[in-house]
């Protein structure tokens, strides 16, 4: 009887093994995800991982070279990422203990009255010719980049912003980061693009915004000091001259669709 007990969980063990590895393997990999998170190391996290599956490729395959070069490269490559990405690597840790990453944002007319103030206040820094620099936080968080700021933490409106970016005052240069409905931090440093094929008239602020939206998610928004100009940088896309009408549209088309995505996600999960 014995015997027959031992030889049922020895067949069973054989089907639940690969079950249980698969699904240990794909909560890491979930974790990590999180870890990295709203940080540069997220976009080195994927590049880790095509090394990871080019390594396991050169081991079956038999490709005895490149698999002793992957191995020595992996072992170098882990102490390099605690140096370079020490601030990220903090950052992810600060998260672990955070809630949920799908957390209930704004509702839809919040959303409407976010936009409504957001292009009153860079039309008229438009119109003056006062530059500016605003980016909208989506999904991926941007706490690197307001940590390199003055954290404001303040309610956002018209009056506020145009504020921030009037020339001499402390908080003109560099940009600010809005968090739902609030101005989180101004003068933040944003990254510039590195595309080599970028207008040479292209100013800082347009490469800035440029950067940023090629690391993250974020809508930015420019206002161009020396022709008055409003453009809008979103997904490594820079679009320029816009009016404060086609503005309040992509604002209402980009913010929206993200509204949507959150409530079919919390529909599904009721």
């Amino acid at each position: 009887m014995g015997e027959r007990i031992v030889n049922f969980f020895i067949v069973y063990w054989s089907v639940l093994k690969p079950i249980i590895e698969i699904s240990i393997l794909w909560f890491v990999f979930f974790r990590i995800m999180i870890f990295f998170e709203g940080t540069r190391a997220g976009q080195v996290w994927k590049g880790i991982f095509i090394l990871v599956v080019a390594f396991f490729l050169a081991q079956k395959l038999g490709l005895n070279t490149l698999d002793w070069l992957l191995t020595k490269l992996f072992a170098i490559s882990v102490i390099a990422i605690i140096v370079i990405f020490q601030p990220e690597l903090r950052f992810g840790l600060a998260r672990l203990g955070q809630p949920h990453l799908f957390a209930p944002g704004l509702q839809e007319e919040e959303i409407d009255e976010l936009i409504r103030q957001l292009v009153t206040a860079v039309s008229w820094l438009s119109e003056k010719k006062i530059g500016a620099l605003v980016a909208i936080e989506r999904e991926d968080r941007l706490k690197s980049y307001i940590d390199s700021g003055v954290i404001l933490g303040g309610k956002l409106s018209p009056e506020f912003l145009q504020t921030i970016f009037t020339p001499l005052s402390p908080l003109h240069d560099g940009g600010v980061v809005v968090q739902g409905n609030t101005i989180a931090a101004a003068s933040c440093l944003f990254p510039l693009a590195q595309n080599p094929y970028l207008s040479h008239s292209l100013g800082t602020r347009h490469r800035a915004a440029l950067g940023l939206s090629e690391e993250t998610d974020a809508i930015v928004l420019i206002a161009s000091e020396e022709t008055g100009l409003l453009s809008l940088a979103v997904g490594g896309r820079l679009t320029q001259g816009l009016s404060s009408e086609e503005v309040l549209h992509k604002l209402k088309t980009l913010l929206e669709i993200k509204l949507e995505i959150k409530k079919e996600h919390f529909e599904k999960r009721g």
